[in-house]
């Protein structure tokens, strides 16, 4: 059977760094609980996150951004997000696909895989890919939309399963996600804790049966019992709605617990080299660390991303992985996992090359 190999992968952040004005935005609508969220915001793990919307001068005042999108009392609609996305998600892709560097590799991409949950529109990302990055007319495109942020491992098992029935295929994998688009004007203290974690950010990957990059092996995934509403992502009239529940990490830490067998099956634990594990938060990544019982070294390029760009949904594990290649050993072997509404864990068993 044809093996498939991610071969490389290239990452773009939009240009404006939004964390330190967020935090001084978040303190003001808290009304007596900024001294709670100020030590929270200490303990996230998080230093930058970016966004195509640039701070105001004065995030204590009426306009939180420059552009006016997001004004105190009047927060945008959700044809207004969708709007500023269709005008900005294209560009930020188009960024990441040409770091791929694909040169003669262009006009032989034969497949296009796009994840996304934070934007959606027809004629979409997939054909704007194509027309801006010069790619073949002939590409077939699939969307996989709405996932949240395990969508990148859903990907990368499509892409395999192409390239193991038509081993010729070379697939572009896309994972693009404008997250604080979805900012939300809101008092309580758990939403505005969810929205300190998310960024903006895109992936770019070129899977095909060529040996070299990551080989992907196998994927699994698990389902949390009876955590159905504990992660969820709903498009409502202003913008998408997420539920992030404080309970998380304990739903994560006792589930791979007790299932972490049937991830691995007859592979040991402590013969996986690469954790490229999703940081949706410090929390999260303490929860699986934890519950593996992982040295603190384990986790240390999932902390580094997540400290660097914030939680981008879908694309933040391939900003991981990206890492892993950089650096690893050959014939390292790795564990990929992210986790999503459902409560999902999607996980990837994977070997650098």
């Amino acid at each position: 059977m044809t093996a498939a190999y991610v071969n490389r992968i290239a990452t773009a952040v939009p240009p404006h760094d939004v964390h330190m004005t967020f935090l001084r935005f978040a303190k003001s609508m808290l009304n007596g609980h900024g001294a709670v969220f100020e030590r929270m915001a200490r303990k996230s793990g998080i230093d930058h996150r970016y966004s195509f919307l640039a701070p105001a001068g004065d995030p204590d005042g009426p306009v939180i951004d420059r552009d006016e999108f997001y004004v105190r009392g009047n927060f945008p609609s959700t044809a207004s997000r969708m709007r500023y996305f269709e005008a900005h998600a294209p560009e930020l892709a188009a960024a990441a696909i040409e770091r791929l560097e694909l040169g003669n590799d262009r006009s032989s991409v034969s497949h296009i895989l796009i994840t996304c949950c934070t934007g959606l529109s027809a004629p979409g990302l997939d054909l704007e890919i194509i027309e801006r990055c010069r790619l073949p007319s002939t590409a077939e495109r699939t969307v996989i939309g709405f996932m949240g942020c395990y969508a990148a491992i859903n990907a990368l098992k499509l892409a395999r399963h192409i390239v193991r029935s038509e081993p010729l295929s070379r697939v572009l994998v896309v994972n693009l996600e404008l997250c604080t688009l979805h900012l939300q004007e809101t008092s309580e203290l758990e939403k505005i804790l969810s929205f300190l974690l998310w960024g903006d950010g895109c992936a770019a990957a070129l899977v095909s049966s060529e040996p070299h990059g990551i080989l992907l092996e196998e994927f699994r995934a698990l389902i949390v019992p009876d955590s159905r509403d504990l992660i969820t992502w709903q498009v409502r009239d202003q913008g998408f709605d997420m539920v992030l529940s404080g309970q998380v990490p304990a739903a994560i830490q006792t589930t791979l617990k007790a299932h972490i067998c049937e991830v691995l099956g007859q592979f040991p634990i402590r013969a996986v080299d690469l954790w490229a594990v999703h940081p949706g938060g410090r929390t999260v990544l303490d929860a699986v660390e934890h519950s593996l019982d992982l040295a603190p070294e384990a986790l240390a390029v999932s902390r580094e991303i997540l400290r660097r760009f914030g939680n981008m949904s879908s694309a933040t594990v391939m900003f991981v992985l990206d890492a892993l290649m950089r650096g690893a050993a050959k014939d390292s072997a790795g564990l990929a996992m992210s986790f999503g509404p459902g409560l999902v864990a999607e996980t990837m068993r994977f070997r650098t090359g």
